[in-house]
C-alpha cells in the first residue's frame, strides 16, 4: 500500500469515527476511501465493517453517561435488545455474502432518505403514531425491539447511516433528548459491529492491512464525535442528523443510478 493511500486512510477513519460518533453514516467515508485503495466493493465494504467497530465502541465509552440517564436502574432493557441485534446483523451480514447486491443498492438510497424524513418530521409523525409517553409499555417495547431487529439488518448489511435510521426509529419510541438517544443507538451500532465482525473474519474477503490502519483512526474520531454530541443542543443535533442523511442518500442514490 503506498504512504499516500495509508495517509488517505487515517484521515477517513478519524473523519468516519467523529460521524459515527454523533450521527451515524461515517461508513460513507472510509468506504469510498477503501474503495479508491483499489478493493473491490465487496471486500471495501466487508473491510469497512470491521474497522469502524472500535469507533462505535469509543463512542459508547463518550456518551456512557446519557446512557446511564436514559436507562436508569432499567438496565435490563438494553441487554434484552442484543439478541435481537445479532440476530438481525447476522441476517445482513448472511444476505451481503449470499444474495445478489445490485438490487438492495437500489433499496438502500430510499432508505436513508426516509429515515431522513422520519427524523426530520418526528413531532408531527408522533402526533399520528403517538408520542411514546402515550403508548403502553408493551407496545413501546414491541416496537422497540422491531426497530433494532430491522435496522441491524440493514446495518449487518451495508452500515451507512445505519446510525440515523437507528436514531429516527428511537426517537419515535423514545421520549428523550438527541443526545441520549444517540448514546443508546451507540450501544446497538457497537453490537452490530461486533457480529459482522465474527461473520466476516470467519468468511468475508477481508483486507486485514487496510484494518489494521483505519481501525485506531476511528476510535480516537469515535470519541471526539461522542463528546461533541453531548454538547449540542437536541434540535441543533437533530438537524445536523438531517442534513448528513441527505448527503448520504443522494451519493448511494448516484451510485446505484
Amino acid at each position: 500500500m503506498e504512504p499516500t493511500e495509508v495517509a488517505l486512510l487515517i484521515v477517513a477513519g478519524i473523519g468516519a469515527g467523529i460521524v459515527n460518533g454523533f450521527a451515524g453514516g461515517g461508513s460513507l467515508i472510509t468506504f469510498p476511501a477503501l474503495i479508491a485503495t483499489g478493493l473491490s466493493p465487496v471486500s471495501a465494504n466487508v473491510t469497512n465493517s470491521l474497522s469502524v467497530v472500535p469507533g462505535y465502541a469509543a463512542s459508547v465509552y463518550g456518551t456512557r453517561k446519557d446512557l446511564a440517564e436514559l436507562v436508569g436502574d432499567r438496565r435490563s432493557a438494553v441487554w434484552e435488545l442484543i439478541p435481537v441485534v445479532i440476530a438481525g446483523a447476522g441476517t445482513g451480514c448472511a444476505l451481503l455474502l449470499l444474495a445478489p447486491a445490485r438490487a438492495f443498492d437500489f433499496v438502500v438510497p430510499f432508505l436513508v432518505l426516509g429515515a431522513a424524513v422520519i427524523l426530520a418530521f418526528q413531532d408531527r409523525l408522533r402526533a399520528v403514531v403517538g408520542h411514546p409517553q402515550d403508548l403502553s409499555p408493551k407496545r413501546r417495547r414491541i416496537a422497540l425491539h422491531a426497530m433494532a431487529g430491522a435496522v441491524s439488518v440493514y446495518g449487518g448489511y451495508f452500515g451507512a447511516a445505519m446510525g440515523v435510521m437507528m436514531v429516527a426509529g428511537l426517537g419515535l419510541v423514545i421520549a428523550s433528548t438527541m443526545a441520549r438517544i444517540s448514546a443508546l443507538k451507540n450501544v446497538i451500532s457497537t453490537t452490530v459491529g461486533l457480529t459482522t465482525v465474527v461473520v466476516f473474519a470467519l468468511f468475508g474477503p477481508v483486507d486485514w492491512l487496510a484494518v489494521a490502519i483505519v481501525a485506531p483512526s476511528t476510535i480516537a474520531g469515535g470519541y471526539s464525535g461522542a463528546r461533541l454530541a453531548r454538547r449540542l443542543r437536541s434540535d441543533v443535533l437533530r438537524w445536523i442528523i438531517v442534513c448528513f442523511a441527505v448527503v448520504v442518500g443522494v451519493v448511494l442514490l448516484v451510485r446505484a443510478f
